[in-house]
């Protein structure tokens, strides 16, 4: 039977599970030569030794430290029922700009329970950032409180988004983008929506959207976002386009979901 924890006790587990991944990723983008292994949804929706490696290496601390619970994770599925709590982890979130040699990725591990999340960080292994929260606290950046945006000034906003591996859905994305662009500062498109989350917690972003993303691209992220006082709206699915997100102050939030919605 797995004892109960406080979610200050799950948060430090989920950074200690983070970080254990996030090492062995940071050694290997460093010394190069990283293949991807196959694809899933489509040709360009990548995976890589390196994401089951590190999915690997969160399972085991999960499993050390909370053997009764469920874990989903990205690359293994959902291997076990649990008892209450489910760990949704995304080991490497931003495959193709760790392939490819762009230093824009990271690791995501979050906790839920039957009322949603508990618990969540992403860690940055590059730069050695750990953002992370937990239900009634702060949102931190390396264990200092931080705050998302409060703007609501649309035309001075800066949004991240991310596009879908469908054809398709991206003809949809980017007439959304379309509509957009015109309206704010500018838009940013790096690469790893979890990350895109956690710079959206502390302000780095004002604001961000995207459809197409799956629960663990967001599960950490959302818990961030809304720790540090952001509004989290979801976008229905629209035709071919898939449920997804947007995550803003409370000034930007309407007007940003009516242009992408």
């Amino acid at each position: 039977m797995t004892t109960r924890a406080s979610a200050t006790e799950l948060r430090l587990i989920a950074a200690e599970a983070a970080r254990a991944a996030g090492e062995l990723l940071r050694e290997r983008f460093v010394a190069g030569g990283e293949r991807a292994v196959g694809s899933k949804s489509s040709p360009t929706d990548l995976v890589s030794e390196a994401d089951l490696a590190a999915e690997r290496a969160i399972r085991a601390v999960i499993a050390e430290r909370r053997p009764g619970d469920a874990i989903l994770g990205e690359e293994g599925g959902e291997t076990q029922e649990g008892e209450g709590l489910r760990w949704i982890v995304d080991p490497l979130d931003g495959t193709v700009n760790f392939l490819f040699g762009v230093p824009q990725w990271c690791v995501s591990v979050a906790v839920h329970d039957d009322e949603g999340g508990l618990a969540g960080v992403v860690f940055d292994p590059l730069r050695d950032e750990l953002f992370a929260g937990e239900r009634d606290g702060s949102a931190t950046l390396d264990g200092v409180p931080v705050t998302g945006s409060q703007s609501s000034d649309l035309a001075n906003s800066l949004v991240a988004t991310g596009f879908a591996y469908s054809a398709e859905v991206r003809a949809v994305q980017a007439a959304a983008v379309s509509r957009v662009l015109p309206r704010v500062r500018d838009v940013r498109r790096m690469g790893s929506a979890a990350l895109d989350l956690a710079w959206t917690a502390v302000g780095r972003y004002d604001a961000f959207y995207e459809r197409g993303i799956q629960m663990w691209d967001i599960a950490a992220g959302v818990i961030l976002c809304t720790c540090s006082g952001l509004e989290v709206r979801r976008l229905e699915a629209e035709g071919v386009a898939p449920p997804g997100l947007v995550v803003a102050p409370a000034g930007l939030i309407g007007p940003l979901a009516e242009l992408v919605a």
